[in-house]
């Protein structure tokens, strides 16, 4: 591919941008154009050859065929058909989203509106952060205290409902079961599990623990087939383990000589109850810091350096760093925004972000994800403000060639994008109003002074 290709690719107005675009049609046949890619880009690969008012899709797999059917329909959307040929396939294999519903609970039927933005954007995974201290959020029959006493929390029948639909559109639902910090909910309900009233983290010398958790996997492994199952990992505390009697008697028996080491404890034994059941455990990259088992998945949240550890230790990696892809952050200044947290993370700050840039063993590197946290998101409404337009640069990254990203013409795509989003009914913000500090890729004022690009 070329700088050319990519140029002509963007032209068309697709995000994400697809990797090539002719005015012509191509002669040579899908399966040759397909033979050098990897075996997963294959699976998302597809051909679409427009003349006139015929159209044709090329594709080896189903999946290829509904990415190809989410370019068309964008393409009609935005209100022209190109003429000539479209190839296209994915960069990353993990194209991800995360929504926190423990602090904020949005509902079926906004998760089901997500799915299909998503489907049109070509990500491909869906997280769901279904518990932490503020609620726990999944039906649960084996531990019925458990679901938030404020009633808002999902059936299992719903959450199947959802997997399914995701799965029409191929994206895959990725459970979290917070463990063992943020879990004060827990520990209210079910006080064996926690080491003293009130306790942030679950006891990990509890066997009340265990039964509790591997009750509660084996009830969401019913509900999702995702062979990912996220576990958290992260922000534990760890304030009670060394006064606990439990946990020293765990810690003398194995040897240890620092509470963290009772983290990885909980996270292996964990890991191989999931394992034994055919399933792969990811963990915030905390879980580098209190012994990792072999085969988990590391999600790289605190920047970039807990990727790149993991990339070096032979682990699998999903680059979600607060620096850049933490979507509950300030996309604008502070005095025109919502109240939110973080440093200012615009448009453009996002779709400058490189998951490679730091030196990331490429084999290593499952995708990247952006997370939407939402204790300053209460409602649907303001949930897509975060989201969008933001979401479009992720998918960029995630999908398309990294080699010729273009900033201004990524933002007109994207300005168009918007007006689509908008018809369809979501709540966007306004590009329109952008500042112009949000506009040039700086996060203050000083720094976008010192660039003399005023």
């Amino acid at each position: 591919m070329t700088f050319l290709t990519f140029i002509l690719a963007a032209v068309i107005g697709l995000v994400p941008a697809p990797v090539e675009y002719s005015p012509n049609t191509c002669h040579t046949s899908f399966k040759k154009a397909v033979a050098s890619l990897e075996p997963w880009q294959r699976e998302e690969a597809y051909r679409l050859t427009i003349k006139g008012k015929k159209v044709k899709i090329e594709a080896l797999t189903d999946e290829g065929r509904f990415r190809a059917s989410m370019s068309l329909e964008q393409l009609r959307a935005l209100g022209e058909l190109p003429q000539g040929t479209i190839f296209d396939y994915p960069r990353l294999r993990h194209r991800g989203l995360m929504i926190d519903e423990s602090r904020s609970f949005h509902g079926l039927d906004f998760l089901k509106k997500q799915v299909d933005a998503m489907a049109l954007l070509k990500l491909n995974v869906l997280h769901l952060h279904l518990d932490d201290s503020a609620g726990w959020r999944i039906e649960s029959e084996s531990y019925p205290g458990l679901p938030s006493a404020d009633g808002l929390y999902y059936t299992k029948e719903q959450l199947r409902e959802l997997v399914a639909y995701a799965a029409e559109r191929y994206i895959s639902v990725i459970p979290e079961v917070e463990m063992p910090g943020h879990s004060r909910e827990v520990g209210q309900a079910y006080p064996e599990t926690v080491c003293a009233p009130g306790s942030w983290d679950l006891c990990p010398g509890s066997e009340a623990t265990y039964r509790l958790l591997e009750s509660v996997l084996e009830e969401v492994m019913e509900v999702f087939p995702s062979e990912l199952i996220h576990i958290g990992g992260d922000e534990a505390s760890m304030e009670n383990w060394g006064s606990c009697p439990r946990c020293r008697a765990l810690m003398e028996r194995e040897g240890y000589t620092s509470v963290k080491e009772l983290q990885g404890y909980l996270v292996r034994r964990i890991e191989a109850f999931l394992r034994a059941r055919g399933r792969r455990i990811i963990g915030w990259d905390e879980i580098l810091d209190t012994g990792i088992p072999d085969g988990a998945v590391v999600q790289s949240w605190r920047g970039v350096s807990g990727g790149l550890k993991a990339s070096a230790l032979g682990h699998d990696v999903i680059m979600s760093p607060n620096s850049h892809l933490y979507l509950d952050y300030y996309q604008d200044l502070i005095r025109k925004e919502p109240r939110a947290v973080g440093e200012l993370t615009s448009l453009r700050w996002v779709y400058g972000y490189e998951p490679l840039a730091e030196g990331m063993a490429p084999e290593r590197l499952l995708g990247i994800q952006g997370n939407l946290w939402t204790e300053l998101v209460p409602t649907a409404e303001h949930a897509e403000y975060m989201l969008y337009p933001r979401l479009f640069a992720i998918a960029e990254t995630a999908w398309s060639p990294s080699s010729a990203k273009e900033w201004e013409n990524f933002r007109l795509r994207a300005r168009a994008l918007m007006d689509v989003f908008r018809a369809l009914g979501y709540n966007t913000f306004d590009m329109d109003t952008e500042s112009d500090l949000a506009r040039s890729g700086y996060r203050t004022f000083g720094e976008y002074e010192a660039s003399g690009k005023k």
